[in-house]
């Protein structure tokens, strides 16, 4: 049980019988009971419209390449609006969006998950932009999310090995911890 694959899957499965740390749905619950944290300030917010929504779900079910971990389920979504000053075209109408993201819900899924929670909330996930076809419309940064828990081997799909580690890496370098 050297490896960190195995550690991993120890963590997992005392996680899924009940002995590990408090669920995704307590630390949720936790986090919105407190009073609220302020936003670190050397973050510099991105332009993602203000009207966004995220919730979370935990899945019974693993994301491929994780078999032995429920998966987290990030749901996003954002109306149609009006493009504000931070916008590519101020004043004009842009198409919205509701898409969802997966982490397995291991020790390293859960460290991305909040990882992607504070990017949502400093507005780095999502930005308007101009489509190829001409559209204005809510679109994904640079910011990588797994929007498919199987189908092999596009960008947003699992399996990938080296998706939570980049995508830790990634959120970092812009200032999250």
């Amino acid at each position: 049980m050297g490896s960190k694959q195995s550690k991993d899957k120890m963590y997992c499965n005392r996680y899924l019988n009940g002995n590990g740390p408090p669920s995704l749905e307590d630390q949720v619950a936790e986090s919105t009971n407190r009073p609220s944290k302020k936003i670190n300030s050397k973050i510099v917010n991105g332009n993602q419209p203000d009207d966004g929504r995220m919730s979370i779900t935990r899945l019974r079910r693993n994301v491929e390449g994780y078999p032995d971990c429920d998966a987290i389920q990030m749901n996003f979504e954002f109306d149609d609006g009006i493009q504000a000053e931070n916008h590519p075209n101020p004043g004009q109408k842009y198409y919205g969006l509701k898409t969802e993201a997966f982490v397995p819900h291991n020790h390293k899924g859960i460290k991305v998950y909040r990882l992607l929670d504070k990017a949502f909330r400093h507005k780095l996930l999502f930005k308007v932009a101009t489509t190829s076809s001409g559209e204005e419309r809510v679109t994904f940064t640079d910011i990588p999310l797994k929007t498919k828990v199987e189908g092999g081997h596009d960008s947003f799909s699992y399996p990938d090995p080296k998706y939570l580690p980049k995508v830790t890496k990634i959120l970092i370098s812009k200032g999250l911890k």
